[in-house]
């Protein structure tokens, strides 16, 4: 180890780190037998594994030290998760022959335990009776899919970060069937903001207020920390003050450049046209081309905003449509005499499209300390009393989860973790069958069980290869949509000082490694406390886009999820070592000696494909039309039914709800009534 990696602390033994070929072997020798993560190593197509070689008994999640949202090092789509589904990819079929009969029979089976799943087991049992049996199928180690939690200890005190989904973004705008649902899981939002009054202003209290941008040395020739502390900002409704401009790395003409954009006197960049005519052009041109080529500002001026539009497409802001930035605020369109919407544009877009929670009447966005994995936790605990002790909101904050009692025989729902699908299959003709054939692979070996339903709450992309009967034309849409990567990583920290010392919440960098690096949202749950001094330990959030500008955007998504899936963790964490200390070493912030622990959230297939006007039909954006492939995906087959939130083209949570009790009341209207439908 050279003197650098000292410096940054990596010789610190805060995590395992033995690779090899991006797969975790320490990690995945920890979850899995120790067969399996051999098979993992070599990737050995199925039929030349030795199931003799490996236990039949294989069941890790009854080991008193299962605890998957403590496990630190690279989680989200972690190693022993994805290995099988590859082989599946890899293969275009699985290898049936030696299947184990379980002799296991369900109402109804669910591939996939993140929200949009579990929600369907909810719907479900909410409608036929807690006497149904239901069995949700999942690779990872943890259930909630996206919603997952990273939780750190440190000196006698519990603390927790979303490692995925975030919140409840717009609660007044989500559709009944997914309010309905978060209600009776006994979740109540006036009672959750109410008790975080006082967070909200926490940070402005402690004199945090500034906004700080991160110019990287690799892109500026040098590294410069500029924290503005006067009124107004780089986002909707800001600017930039000649104070501000003035202590940047910019060119003369980037700060004139800098200054007239955000100083409100604009053109009309489109005489001529009406303001329905500029729109469809608005949407038709990205938000960078916009800047370029109309406004003309100095290419240095992009930097801003190079990561626009990442949150809503995990790509940059060459894809991001400059209708949608006129929507968000961003500057520019003064002039344009652009007719505005009633409740915004991007309010009710189809799908409950990421960018509908713009405009008067949203409600509040709400965030737990964990994100989503706290409405993950509420449903585990409905479906399944015993796993998630506790009676309340609030005390599921600090429960703590009984794995080994997810998937016990007797209940109503058993989840079965570590458990990847492989092959959904009718048990004879579509139309006529009677019950479904479900595969999957568990500790090695391939076990099958039988059920009157399925419902696929997995990724639309790998449903052709687990269900090879589809049509065509349906296996066609279902592969449209290329979901976006993304990386959350949670690091836990021993203070938060040198963020008081600067002034400042989170520092913006718009192109190192990860965007930047931020305190966690202000918010308690129950016994799960915020931090109020910043001597106390916290967790910081980051948020890295595998990018590749200039490339089109689902080509930027296949590299994007092969540059994840071939990054170590190692390599994860000297850039994260890296970028702490750069960023936060004027408050003097040292990596080596504060960091507790660091938790990697690697999501290759991240966000639900959502349309987006550069790429796709308009009608596909705002309109409602049949003719969008989410649609079409979503139907039903056979005894075969379709939840998830690519099926709204939409990453949203309320979405996932909305497909779940879709797919759900498909099946129990196949049932109620089976000479209606068909295949």
């Amino acid at each position: 180890m050279n003197r650098e990696d000292r410096r940054l602390g990596m010789d610190r033994s805060i995590t395992r780190r033995d690779f090899l070929n991006g797969v975790g072997l320490t990690v995945v020798g920890s979850i899995l037998a120790p067969e399996l993560a051999r098979a993992a190593q070599t990737e050995l197509h199925p039929s030349a594994q030795n199931p003799r070689a490996l236990d039949p008994a294989f069941a890790p999640e009854r080991a008193a030290d299962y605890y998957p949202p403590t496990r630190t090092g690279m989680r989200g789509s972690h190693p022993g998760s994805f290995e099988v589904a590859h082989q599946l990819r890899d293969a275009r079929q699985w290898n049936l022959s030696g299947a184990i009969e379980t002799d296991e029979s369900y109402d109804l089976v669910i591939v996939g335990g993140g929200l949009s799943g579990l929600s369907a087991a909810y719907y479900f049992i909410r409608d036929a009776g807690r006497n149904a049996k239901v069995l949700v199928l999942d690779n990872h180690d943890d259930f909630g899919g996206h919603a997952k939690r990273n939780e750190f200890h440190y000196n006698g005190r519990m603390l927790a970060l979303n490692g995925g989904t975030l919140n409840i973004e717009s609660w007044n705008r989500y559709n009944e069937h997914a309010r309905s649902l978060i209600t009776e899981i006994g979740i109540d939002i006036d009672r959750f903001l109410a008790s975080n009054q006082k967070n909200r202003t926490l940070y402005a209290s402690l004199g945090l207020t500034g906004q700080a941008l991160f110019f990287d040395k690799e892109t500026w020739g040098a590294d410069k920390l500029v924290v503005r502390h006067s009124a107004g900002g780089g986002g909707r409704g800001g600017g930039y003050k000649g104070d501000d401009v003035s202590q940047m790395p910019l060119s003369p003409q980037a700060q004139k450049d800098l200054l007239r954009l955000y100083g409100g006197a604009h053109a009309d960049y489109m005489p001529g046209l009406t303001s329905a005519e500029k729109k469809v052009r608005l949407a038709k041109m990205s938000y960078q081309d916009f800047l370029l080529n109309l406004v003309k500002v100095d290419k240095q001026v992009v930097w801003f905003f190079h990561n626009q539009g990442a949150g809503n497409f995990c790509v940059g802001v060459d894809c991001y449509p400059a209708l949608f930035g006129w929507q968000d605020g961003l500057p520019g369109f003064s002039g344009m005499d652009l007719e505005a919407s009633p409740k915004g544009l991007l309010a009710d877009l189809p799908g409950g499209h990421h960018g509908r929670q713009i405009g008067p009447g949203g409600g509040p966005t709400v965030h737990f300390p964990d994100g989503n994995a706290t409405i993950a936790r509420l449903l585990a605990r409905w479906l399944i009393p015993g796993a998630v002790p506790g009676t309340s909101m609030e005390d599921v904050g600090a429960a703590r989860v009984d794995y080994a009692a997810l998937d016990r025989s007797g209940q109503t729902v058993r989840v079965r973790l570590n458990s990847t699908v492989v092959h959904v299959a009718h048990d004879g003709d579509a139309a006529r069958a009677k019950e479904v054939v479900t595969s999957y692979v568990r500790g090695g070996r391939t076990y099958q069980v039988r059920s009157r339903a399925v419902v696929m709450a997995c990724w639309n992309s790998f449903i052709p290869y687990l269900v090879p009967d589809l049509p065509a034309a349906q296996k066609d849409a279902l592969a449209f949509g290329i979901k976006g990567p993304l990386v959350y990583t949670s690091v836990a920290v021993k203070n938060w000082t040198a963020f008081q010392k600067l002034g400042v919440a989170s520092i913006n960098a718009p192109t190192m490694y990860h965007t930047g690096v931020s305190l966690s949202e202000a918010v308690s749950l129950g016994d799960l406390h915020h931090p109020q001094t910043p001597e106390e330990p916290v967790v910081l959030h980051m948020t890295r886009y595998p990018m590749s500008p200039g490339k089109p955007r689902k080509e930027q998504h296949r590299m994007g999820r092969a540059d994840l899936l071939s990054t170590t963790f190692e390599t994860f964490e000297r850039k994260i070592r890296d970028q702490l200390a750069r960023n936060l070493g004027g408050g003097g912030f040292d990596p080596a000696r504060d960091i507790i622990a660091i938790a990697v959230n690697r999501w290759p297939h991240g966000y639900a494909y959502t349309y987006n006007p550069l790429y796709d039909p308009l009608e596909w954006v705002y309109t409602s039309s049949n003719d969008r492939p989410c649609v079409k995906a979503r139907q039903p087959f056979g005894l075969i039914t379709i939840a998830n939130s690519d099926a709204a083209a939409s990453p949203h949570t309320d979405a996932a709800m909305l497909e779940a009790h879709r797919a759900v009341q498909e099946v129990l209207q196949r049932r109620a009534m089976p000479l209606l439908t068909s295949p």
